[in-house]
């Protein structure tokens, strides 16, 4: 979990990594060897970090999955706001607003992005 929370704050950063969550992350990683959990890490002069076999390990699969299962999400709320002239989200509108969302949700789960266009 500490792999996965630091994977998703500083692995889009490139000289600003939030070095608090690197330094949490070798904490956790410096047990493994402790408690029979040798392949998981490995250790150089800045401390310990994932091995590789960790992050061959399926690790990076399930977050594909996931950000694959929150950008449909994020596309058909922004798609339904959108065609519902992004109205404030209110009690009145909301059943509008997830209706509109499971129509996206259902046609992205049958043609992916396929039928998705983009007008200027």
């Amino acid at each position: 979990m500490v792999y996965i929370g630091n994977w998703v704050l500083n692995s889009t950063r490139e000289g600003d990594r939030l070095e608090d969550y690197d330094k949490v992350e070798s904490l956790i990683f410096s047990h493994c060897r402790d408690n029979g959990a040798d392949a998981l890490a490995d250790r150089d002069e800045a401390g310990y970090y994932p091995s590789q076999a960790f992050q061959e390990g399926g690790i990076h699969e399930a977050i594909m999955d996931y950000e694959d299962a929150v950008f449909f999400d994020i596309l058909a709320e922004e798609l339904a706001r959108r065609d519902m002239g992004y109205e404030p989200v209110t009690s009145q509108n909301y059943d509008e607003l997830t209706g509109r969302m499971e129509e996206y949700i259902a046609e992205f789960e049958e043609n992916g992005i396929i039928n998705l266009t983009v007008e200027k």
